[in-house]
């Protein structure tokens, strides 16, 4: 952008707080996508112009009408706990930082309304008022905001009992802002959120979100260790499989995973494979005898009064766990794999034998269409590039399907192809392609040719 433009769209947003120091600038430009070395060089100096914070939709509408003015790249944030790049802008820009907009509109029994920048333990806090809490959440729920979580996530702590974020019921309403010469406010509502769910923000400003709750049980922590892994992996499906246990998170780890979670080694004897559990203290009874169905060891405890303070056990599982391995080795990354329905995780099986150390075995248990599916992230010792596409490869041709975590196209990371009916909708919300540009193949094309 030059100088003249940067002038004119800053004298324009008067009144609404705007970042220009370059630090920060920079800073607020990146995301977790650090997690990735192939990411890593890709991404490099890519930081927006200006950071701009609006605190209601009404400020919301006037960046919007003013970067359509202007032609500028829009990339909108939330707390930046994303892996892949999202919030990364490729063009310069305005980088909209939504982390202002913390309203509570209203809560009631199994819904809430709330602004797209309210962090997600800050809805459970008011929800739980009501006896509610958020069906589910990623491992950085403490810092992680709503328009965040559902723009750039899929699932995470509660899955295992209410599937992903696109699966139908599981958000109610969105409310977002296109950017064109005068920007709308428009609401979607049921099936229609699909054109912004997970779309990492190429379809239009998330400003407002409506979302069903589920009923806040009293939730215990649990670690049970195994001497084998898959005896591990079993045990955890077939607790999973427990539908009349209420549970909100199964995670299970490989030896040597635990080498890498300090805070809670004195409870994972060496070698063994632990099972991290948050589970409803009224189905706490009915644990010891499955776990000693399956020859494993409770090692560790704590009960629902407990499990809010100090070590927080979900902030070790989903990709905390990246988290805390390449603190200790930043030679370390990840893949996101989901493994077919089989309820004698043969594929797991043979993946674990297969890798050995080279690719860690991280499983999360989820609802997917009904049944109790093992997700994985395992940790990679990283080598080279052409030796991570050797080993994504090899998962997919023997029906693993895998999220890429190491790209920032969509359509790479997963998909495969884009939605149409996003597609569709990007063309009436921002006809510019002023959105996030660059992080689709096919909406990338269209704004450049």
């Amino acid at each position: 952008m030059t100088q003249t433009n940067l002038d004119a769209l800053i004298n324009s947003l008067d009144g609404i707080e705007i970042i220009t120091d370059s630090t920060q600038v920079a800073k607020l430009s990146q995301d977790y996508h650090t997690f990735s070395p192939v990411l890593v060089p890709k991404l490099e100096g890519k930081v927006g112009d200006i950071v701009v914070r609006p605190i209601n939709e009404a400020e919301v509408l006037k960046v919007a009408a003013v970067c359509a003015k202007y032609r500028v790249p829009v990339t909108v944030r939330g707390a930046g706990t994303g892996n892949y790049g999202q919030c990364v802008p490729l063009h310069g820009g305005v980088i909209l930082d939504m982390t202002q907009m913390q309203k509570v509109f209203w809560v009631k029994p199994g819904v809430v309304r709330v602004e797209a920048g309210i962090k997600l333990a800050a809805i459970d806090k008011k929800t739980r008022e009501i006896g509610w809490e958020i069906r589910m959440a990623p491992s950085t729920y403490r810092t992680a905001t709503i328009g965040g979580f559902i723009g750039g996530g899929s699932g995470g702590i509660g899955s295992i009992q209410y599937g992903s974020l696109r699966d139908r019921g599981n958000i109610l309403a969105l409310r977002v802002v296109t950017v064109e010469d005068e920007p709308r406010a428009i609401e979607l509502r049921g099936d229609d959120i699909q054109k912004v769910n997970h779309a990492w923000g190429i379809n239009g400003i998330i400003t407002e979100v409506e979302i069903p709750l589920a009923p806040a049980y009293p939730w215990a922590e649990v670690v049970v260790t195994f001497d084998e892994f898959m005896t591990a992996a079993k045990f955890g499906q077939a607790l999973g499989n427990a539908d009349g246990m209420i549970k909100k998170l199964i995670s299970v780890f490989a030896s040597p995973i635990p080498q890498y979670f300090h805070a809670l080694q004195q409870y994972i004897p060496e070698g063994t494979h632990p099972v991290f559990l948050i589970i409803a203290e009224s189905s706490l009874e009915l644990l010891p005898s499955l776990v000693q169905e399956y020859g494993g060891q409770i090692t560790y405890e704590k009960q629902a009064q407990e499990a809010g303070k100090g070590t927080h056990l979900a902030e070790f599982t989903w990709n905390h766990t990246t988290l805390h391995a390449r603190n200790v080795d930043t030679g370390i990354t990840y893949l996101q794999s989901m493994f077919p329905r089989d309820r004698s995780l043969q594929l797991v099986e043979q993946m674990y034998h297969h890798f050995g150390d080279e690719v860690m075995m991280h499983l999360e248990f989820c609802r997917v269409n009904g049944t109790v599916v093992a997700n994985a992230l395992q940790l990679v010792r990283y080598t080279t590039e052409e030796r991570l596409n050797e080993i994504i490869h090899y998962h997919e041709e023997k029906g693993v399907s895998i999220a890429n975590p190491h790209t920032y196209i969509i359509e790479d990371g997963g998909r495969k192809i884009i939605d149409p009916e996003q597609l569709k909708f990007k063309e009436i919300v921002d006809p510019y392609g002023l959105m996030n540009p660059g992080k689709s193949k096919v909406i990338q094309f269209q704004i450049h040719n």
